[in-house]
């Protein structure tokens, strides 16, 4: 039997708000996490993503009343990420009740943090996030960047993506910068870069706009689609997405979590 698509909200939150912007700048109010990660949880999510957006530029950690709250009240599987850079970092997340952890600038600065991690707690807990956008003087012709898509990390991002597979990464929350809130549409061919180069399980992120964009993601390699903007703001529906996901010949999980 055919594994189950994920369909997943991100909250980026910022000074403990869930904020929405175009290409990672120009931010806006979406919200309050804990109230959204319900009404989410209660919607059908099959888990939710919290990123402190702004963690990794300020050099803090991720807010961890923010995260508690979030996950005393949200049922549902919970990543969070921002400013992760150590087994401690992780550590205490886990201990807030996060279910999984996500790094981002940490393992590009330090690619070892990535077995460190996974040696202590399993890699089932691990999600590299790769914030890669189109440069054409790359090798695959995508390139990662660090800080909110704000700094180039020099590396290719498909090769990145292989090199933090085989150190051990539980699965890949690739991310088109060039695409994030745009609502124009999920970037196809990088997951399909990225999926023909790693086996582990990969979420596509980046560009969701309209109902019939998450379905061509799935086709393109992700076995999990996150959006933001079209969730908070009332223009898609989760129902509507697994509905569209199941028209397609996906298997989803119907109903609420």
């Amino acid at each position: 039997m055919s594994v189950a698509i994920r369909v997943i909200p991100c909250l980026d939150v910022h000074e403990g708000r869930v904020v929405k912007g175009v290409n990672f700048v120009d931010l806006r109010d979406a919200g309050d996490p804990v109230a959204l990660g319900t009404l989410y949880g209660q919607e059908g999510a099959d888990e939710l993503t919290f990123l402190d957006v702004s963690a990794s530029v300020e050099g803090r950690a991720t807010t961890l009343e923010v995260v508690r709250r979030t996950a005393e009240t949200v049922l549902i599987p919970l990543t969070v990420g921002g400013g992760v850079s150590s087994v401690a970092d992780v550590d205490a997340l886990l201990r807030a009740g996060a279910d999984k952890v996500s790094v981002n600038t940490a393992a590009v600065r330090r690619p070892e943090v990535i077995s460190e991690i996974t040696a202590r707690f399993g890699n089932q807990v691990l999600v590299l996030s790769v914030d890669a956008r189109r440069a054409p003087g790359a090798p695959s012709g995508f390139e990662v960047t660090t800080h909110g898509g704000r700094r180039s990390a020099g590396l290719d991002a498909v090769a990145w993506s292989r090199q933090a597979a085989a150190l051990g990464v539980g699965e890949i929350l690739l991310n088109s910068i060039d695409a994030d809130g745009t609502t124009d549409g999920f970037d196809l061919e990088m997951i399909a870069a990225v999926r023909a180069a790693v086996d582990v399980p990969l979420i596509a992120s980046g560009g969701a706009g309209r109902v019939e964009d998450f379905a061509p993601a799935v086709a393109a390699g992700a076995d999990a689609v996150l959006a933001a903007t079209v969730f908070h703001f009332g223009t898609v529906r989760i129902s509507e997405v697994k509905e569209a996901l199941r028209n397609a010949g996906r298997p989803v999980r119907l109903g609420a979590a």
